[in-house]
């Protein structure tokens, strides 16, 4: 009977399996209800006096490595399974990145700088909280002048002279004031009007205006200017500058480019008339020039603006402004292959 013990022990030891039913089934053959250990500890009463001693010792040494050697390989088959779990198969192929998408208004921007820059237009920047002078005194529209209207305001409350910027030009005044002609930028950026909310406006929105001031600086380069930006943007060479009024500017027009009426959309957009307005131009006044420390007898120059919300409705066909800033996950995946 102990030599029988002895082989069993053998096997035990000798046992070595990866898989979580041979590893049971070991356990219940060893260790189970009806198990041999149990078998063995029922013949103990039949074993001769002098041998129960040596026979116990070897029953208990066989019922320990058995459970070691369960739990041993139980603990392996769990480990390997936490780190299939953990990296899976490693000899399968990595997981494709997700690939994020622009937003559609940095996408019109990008165009707008990159167009701009290959004749010579640099980036310029300045502050979203602004101050009166920048915004409006320095660009011909002092206090009470009625032109303030057309521009509902933020202003900042502990401080009636701090405002949120109602337009980008009062970075091109930052810029002539710390730059001499000749000056070629554009100021995109966010800007703020206290307007009602809707599919079409919003009270905060972005805008790109260009500034280009220098001697003999002529209406006639604005127009050619104006004409190279409508063809590289739009793929539409043809424009007209109809009078306008703006206070920084005299002669003031807006630019309307001929979009034709080739679909439904094209008659919608441009109301059965072919023609799409997409910014406000003129020479700047000398009166500008001349806050900003520049002779105006000397030098002369044109400024621009447009929005880019609205060439980002136009050239993607999106229905409504609010889509631009409520950051919806599905709207902005539909920009995945835009530049």
């Amino acid at each position: 009977m102990i030599d029988t013990l002895k082989q069993h022990l053998a096997e035990v030891e000798a046992f070595s399996s990866t898989s979580k039913d041979e590893i049971e089934a070991f356990r219940i053959k060893y260790l189970g209800k009806k198990g041999l250990l149990n078998s063995f500890f029922a013949e103990f009463k039949n074993v001769p006096n002098g041998q129960k001693k040596e026979f116990g010792q070897a029953i208990n040494q066989l019922k320990t490595s058995a459970n070691e050697k369960v739990n041993t390989l139980k603990q392996a088959v769990e480990n390997q399974s936490e780190t299939q779990g953990k990296y899976g198969d490693l000899t399968r192929p990595g997981e494709p990145i997700e690939i994020g998408a622009r937003h559609p208004i940095s996408i019109v921007k990008n165009r707008i700088i990159n167009i701009f820059s290959r004749i010579g237009f640099n980036v310029s920047e300045g502050p979203e909280i602004e101050d009166d002078w920048h915004n409006f005194t320095a660009l011909n529209l002092p206090e009470y002048h009625p032109a303030r209207d057309m521009q509902d305001t933020f202003f900042i409350q502990t401080d009636p002279d701090i405002l949120l910027r109602t337009h980008t030009s009062s970075v091109q005044v930052r810029y002539m004031e710390n730059n001499r002609p000749p000056i070629r930028t554009i100021s995109p950026g966010r800007v703020y009007r206290n307007e009602a909310i809707s599919a079409r406006s919003h009270c905060f929105f972005h805008q790109v205006e260009g500034l280009y001031v220098d001697k003999d600086v002529s209406f006639a380069d604005l127009k050619q200017t104006l004409q190279y930006f409508t063809s590289e943007m739009f793929g539409k060479s043809k424009i007209r500058l109809r009078p306008s009024y703006f206070p920084f500017t005299e002669p003031s027009a807006e630019v309307d480019v001929y979009w034709g009426l080739e679909t439904e959309t094209d008659y919608k957009m441009t109301k059965g008339t072919g023609w799409l307005e997409i910014m406000g131009c003129g020479m700047v006044d000398p009166n500008v020039l001349q806050n900003c420390g520049i002779d105006p007898e000397v030098y002369s120059g044109f400024a621009f603006g447009m929005g880019i919300d609205r060439i980002a409705l136009l050239l993607h066909q999106i229905p409504d402004i609010r889509l631009l800033s409520e950051n919806d996950i599905r709207f902005l995946d539909q920009f995945k292959s835009s530049l």
